[in-house]
Order: C-alpha cells, then structure tokens, then sequence
C-alpha cells in the first residue's frame, strides 16, 4: 500500500521541491502551509509520515510535534536551519524522529523518509516479539512498551529503537556512528550529535539521576552500552 506523507512548509518553492521528489518516488502526498492546516489534516485523515519545517507562521513545527505527539504516533521528520543545533535538540525533545538540515539534496530528504517508513513497518510487524529483562528495566518489544522498577516510562519511536538496540547486548559499546546506522537504516546518517541528543532524553526518562547515568553508560572516546543494574 502506498505510503501517505503529510508535508508542512510555508515556502512554495520548497513545498513544491519535496512534494515533486515524494510522488515521483511513488508516497501519496498532501502538502499544506501552516500549522493550523497541519493539525488539522492530521486529525482528519491517517498519514505515515509527517514531513515538518519548523518555522511556521501561525506556530512552531515544535508545538505541532508536540500536539501531534498527545495523540497519535505518527513518525515526524523535521526540516531545520542549517546551523540551528538548539533547533534540532529542541525537535527531538518534541518526539521527533529524524531531523533534516536546510538546505538538503532531495536523495538525502527520500533516503530519510525510506529509512522512517522500514522503521515504522518494522514495529508493526514486531507483534510476537520478546520481552528483555535487564536489571530493573523492562523492554516489551512488541507492545513497544518500558517499565523501570515496574513503573511505566513513555519513549519516543526512536528513543525505543536506541534502548532497544542496547538492551540485544547489555554492556556491549556501540559506537555514535553504529547507533546512528541503526536509527536511520541509511547511508545518510547524518549529523552524529543528534546520537548524543536521543541519549541524554533517554537519560531523562529512565536513569534515578540524569547527570551521573548508571544505566546508559559511556565510553569515553567510543560510544555508549546499556549496564545491567
């Protein structure tokens, strides 16, 4: 079945840009220009994806993720400024799942949103799925769900996918760029500190205090590896 993509941009020539590159890649498209008509397509019809600038002129693409993430899982992919690492941090805190830098080649935009939708397929399949048991920390593959000491811990799609990538090989290092590979399941990667961004929310959300983590712990000059506490 054809993938839906709902984009959001208020520069025409860029809506056209990316809307042309989609529906030549063969995604039903439907495009819109402010954040009003994206919450309210979002709630009116079922997309797969949403494609999202974050300047907006009625609200920030921020607060649509924000409100888009209250209510649905719909993956978000954010388009940002150049050199904006605030912006880009501010995104994944939102519940973004991937970020895209202007000004982007449009292989890069359909290689991202590719990777975003194997992503997505991959988790409704995952059904019969294992549950990982770890220390304290439980993963239900399946339901997608996470308890710390029993208690119920939400995550984001893609902060799910980096516990769980972690969790396979409790104490194993994984490099940046191997986590990175495994979030976007593309040749893009692109910029390895948004890895340090999805682990210090992750940090956030499941570690008793945030600044000395004893779950998530680094290697210093290598990368990252779940201890089993």
């Amino acid at each position: 079945m054809t993938a839906r993509i709902l984009v959001v941009d208020d520069e025409p020539a860029l809506l056209d840009a990316v809307s042309y590159t989609l529906r030549a890649e063969g995604f039903d498209v439907e495009t819109v220009q402010t954040a009003a008509e994206a919450l309210e397509a979002s709630d009116r019809d079922p997309f797969d994806l949403l494609v999202l600038d974050l300047i907006l002129p009625d609200l920030s693409g921020v607060e649509v993720c924000r409100r888009v993430r209250e209510t649905s899982d719909l993956p978000v992919l954010m388009l940002t400024a150049k050199d904006s690492e605030v912006d880009r941090v501010v995104g994944l805190d939102a519940g973004a799942d991937d970020y895209v830098t202007k000004p982007f080649s449009m292989p890069e935009l359909v290689s991202r949103v590719r990777a975003i939708l194997r992503r997505r397929e991959l988790d409704r399949a995952a059904s019969g799925f294992a549950v990982l048991r770890i220390g304290g920390l439980e993963l239900d593959l399946g339901r997608h769900q996470v308890r710390i000491e029993g208690a119920s811990v939400s995550l984001t799609r893609s902060e799910f996918r980096l516990l769980a990538l972690l969790a396979r090989e409790p104490e194993r290092v994984f490099t940046r760029r191997e986590i990175m590979q495994h979030l976007w399941e593309s040749s893009f990667i692109g910029d390895e500190r948004a890895c340090d961004i999805h682990v210090s929310n992750l940090r956030r959300k499941i570690e008793v205090d945030p600044a000395s983590p004893s779950r998530i712990v680094t290697r210093r000059g290598v990368g990252y590896a779940l201890a089993r506490v």
